[in-house]
């Protein structure tokens, strides 16, 4: 009956922070009516309404609601202790579901999960690669490596690196246009444009050397939202565009690409570890949180301290 108690405090919790029984039960790995049956039983046995149905959306009662943040804490004391004793037997198990930007999946995370794994090899991971900012609450993330600034209150932010970028295009794109000798010179070439997929905002680039700046206002000949793609146009010969140097270096080796103005540097994005205020953080996301970090921080490719 405890277990049972147990499951149904987290079946409620989970529909409170995804607003719907089915989201809920898709990301417990639960059917509907499993997850249904047990908020009926807590109701039953609690003699009070959690919840507000309607044919749109669920939503916690007044009861419902304080229910809900007791419960989080209940389930995070649990946690806690199943943690600590698995820890006294040198194991960490269970799964970590987390989400990254591209470039930081493919370019550094993959390449050194053997390493990962073969020290962790109870911990199973359910990794999501996007250029989109998911909800962590909503869509049981435990955690994600994020670009840019994070200003979500709800949200506990822990600095881990930096994503640097390099102007480029291609040698053919170069070899036919004319000279860049200085940044006025972008001006009579074509630029690739990138938005954020999300907002749909414009990203302005900032070339500096030294004291000196130029920000690239120029209209863009095409824009992107994806950082893949923008990559594959600059390969293209569609023009000048930007990528992060960890996924550019194969190219700019191989000389399919060519740095421009390598004595300007663009700015670099900053790269966090961040999780939600209302999650615990188990021992099995700090395990791969502390990893990622390690990870990020020898490699001057994303390393917060770095010569580059």
């Amino acid at each position: 009956m405890a277990f049972d108690r147990l499951q149904a405090m987290r079946a409620f919790c989970r529909i409170v922070e995804v607003g719907s029984f089915s989201a809920a039960a898709e990301s417990l790995g639960m059917p509907k009516t499993t997850v249904s049956g047990y908020v009926q039983s807590l109701e039953a046995q609690l003699g009070i309404k959690l919840l507000h149905r309607t044919t749109r959306k669920v939503s916690s009662t007044t009861d419902g609601a304080a229910y809900y943040d007791r419960a989080l804490a209940v389930l995070n004391d649990v946690d806690e202790l199943e943690a600590s004793v698995i820890q006294s037997r040198n194991v960490v198990r269970g799964r970590v579901k987390v989400e990254m930007p591209s470039p930081v999946c493919t370019m550094l995370i993959i390449p050194a999960l053997p390493d990962f794994i073969e020290k962790y090899p109870d911990i199973h991971l359910d990794i999501g690669s996007t250029e989109r900012v998911v909800d962590l609450i909503r869509e049981g993330v435990d955690c994600a490596i994020r670009g840019g600034d994070v200003s979500d209150p709800d949200l506990i932010c822990r600095p881990i690196g930096h994503m640097r970028f390099c102007l480029c295009a291609s040698s053919k794109y170069l070899s036919s246009s004319p000279l860049i000798s200085q940044p006025n010179d972008l001006l009579i070439h074509r630029f690739l444009g990138f938005k954020f997929p999300t907002s749909g905002k414009p990203y302005t680039l900032t070339l500096r050397r030294k004291k000196e700046s130029y920000r690239i206002e120029q209209p863009p000949a095409i824009y992107l939202n994806d950082g893949g793609a923008l990559l594959a146009g600059c390969l293209a010969g569609l023009g000048i565009g930007f990528a992060p140097r960890a996924e550019a270096a194969l190219y700019l080796q191989s000389g399919d690409l060519v740095e421009v103005l390598p004595d300007w540097k663009l700015e670099s994005l900053p790269i966090s570890l961040v999780y939600p205020y209302t999650r615990h953080l188990s021992a099995r996301v700090r395990v791969f949180a502390d990893w990622a970090s390690d990870l990020m921080d020898l490699d001057p490719l994303w390393a917060i301290q770095s010569d580059e």
